[in-house]
């Protein structure tokens, strides 16, 4: 029997509500379990993995929820309210994001090892300079006279593409920390691939949140 509009609606919206509600535990659980791990304060390191994880998982991704019309936490809020939301848990996964590179760079400098000389050291240093690029760019959201040929809707879609696009490399830099010789040793079996899935997990709900906004400013034009 074929559904109805209606239903198939119903359901998207559904689908839509549990995967966003999966993002939000997830963002909070990957870091929880991380400081299980790494037990901060019991070496200079164990603070950089904490900290990555705040930074990439729970603070960009709550930042980024913020917007969600189904599953934000802040949805009976203003836009101007959620907007100031977003600049704070972003500015905070930057500051976070930085220290957490400023305590790896000096370790490694400690112990006299080579710097930014594996895949997930140089995704982890571009997605920090990329998420401080994306950070001054949503700054000509504030000021958008300060781009006079662009519309602020434009500005909006290549703020949330290229957002996106600093997401996926912060997830990317975290999927490739789970391969490292610490995570491994402390992390194997099935517990290794339920890791591996958190990142994945929030990405692709962002994902869709993105393309759906994407969708509604292309029928909105027409």
């Amino acid at each position: 029997m074929a559904l109805t509009a209606e239903t198939e609606s119903r359901l998207y919206r559904s689908l839509r509500v549990a995967s966003g509600a999966a993002a939000h535990l997830v963002a909070l659980g990957f870091p929880a379990a991380v400081a299980v791990l790494a037990r901060p304060g019991s070496s200079l390191f164990s603070w950089h993995p904490l900290l990555m994880a705040l930074a990439f998982s729970f603070l960009m991704t709550e930042a980024l929820l913020i917007f969600s019309p189904e599953t934000s936490l802040l949805r009976s809020f203003s836009r101007k309210i959620r907007v100031r939301a977003h600049w704070a848990l972003q500015l905070l996964a930057l500051l976070c994001a930085l220290l957490g590179l400023g305590i790896i760079t000096y370790n490694k400098h400690l112990n006299g090892k080579g710097h930014f000389v594996t895949w997930h050291g140089l995704t982890g240093l571009l997605a920090v300079l990329y998420a401080g690029g994306q950070c001054a760019g949503g700054v000509l959201l504030l000021y958008p006279k300060l781009m006079k040929s662009w519309t602020l809707a434009k500005l909006k879609l290549y703020h949330a593409t290229s957002g996106l696009v600093g997401y996926l490399l912060g997830c990317a830099s975290l999927m490739l920390g789970m391969c490292s010789l610490w995570f491994t040793t402390t992390v194997t079996g099935a517990s290794w691939y339920l890791a591996m899935l958190c990142p994945l997990v929030t990405s692709l709900v962002i994902m869709n949140q993105v393309s759906n906004a994407y969708l509604y400013r292309k029928r909105s034009q027409h």
